[in-house]
């Protein structure tokens, strides 16, 4: 495995759902993971989150009585520009609607 011995420029996305959305008969988060491995992107991690809200204002949370909440989950892809790109725009395709941020990182095994 070879490691990466100087700073490399890369993209950072960060793509927002809620858990328990489906697409194409299967958890969206599973569904984008999926799609980006077949790109080549080389990792990529689902963070569940505790509680949030999102641009509509409905909050999101998990309590006692209600433990199928449907939470926000973060999808987090560190990958080159073309890369991103071509998750990006399989995306866009599917109009799916989605929320991301993208910004620029560096990468580095320390």
């Amino acid at each position: 495995m070879g490691l990466l011995v100087k700073i490399t420029p890369c993209v950072c996305l960060k793509i927002y759902v809620t858990e328990l959305r489906h697409h194409d008969g299967e958890l969206l988060y599973e569904w984008i993971l999926e799609q980006a491995k077949k790109l080549g992107i080389p990792g990529g991690s689902v963070f569940r989150a505790i509680a949030g809200y999102g641009r509509h204002g409905r909050m999101h949370e998990e309590t006692f009585f209600e433990l199928g909440a449907d939470l926000p989950v973060e999808l987090e892809f560190i990958a080159s520009e073309e890369q991103i790109a071509k998750l990006l725009t399989l995306l866009e395709r599917e109009k799916m609607g989605l929320f991301y941020v993208k910004s620029a990182a560096e990468m580095k095994c320390v």
